[in-house]
């Protein structure tokens, strides 16, 4: 098991994303960031079931770095109930595991 975590956020446009991702990675609480566009989620929303277009962020990071990563996220996303969800990092190659350390936050 590593300390290293990927982070998944949809956001309401590719423009937003991008926005987050750079700041994310600007304040070293994510060593990289994948915007993914194109993406039609559906969901329940205050009772009734809505499909939206989205873009998805899938950040890397350390798992120290939660919180600040978590709070940069809820002051830049536009939603009322953002999705921030981490997902732990179990493997991955040293080399790369390695760049992700230097990367982030001390």
């Amino acid at each position: 098991m590593t300390d290293k975590i990927v982070v998944l956020s949809t956001c309401s446009s590719e423009e937003e994303a991008r926005k987050i991702a750079r700041s994310l990675v600007e304040k070293r609480v994510a060593a990289c960031v994948q915007v993914i566009s194109g993406l039609r989620s559906v969901y329940w929303w205050q009772g009734k079931i809505e499909e939206e277009g989205e873009a998805l962020l899938v950040v890397k990071s350390r798992r120290d770095l939660f919180r600040r990563l978590e709070a940069e996220l809820r002051k830049l996303h536009s939603y009322e109930v953002p999705e921030i969800v981490a997902l732990t990092v179990v493997d991955g190659s040293a080399d790369y595991l390695g760049w992700l350390d230097r990367e982030l936050a001390g």
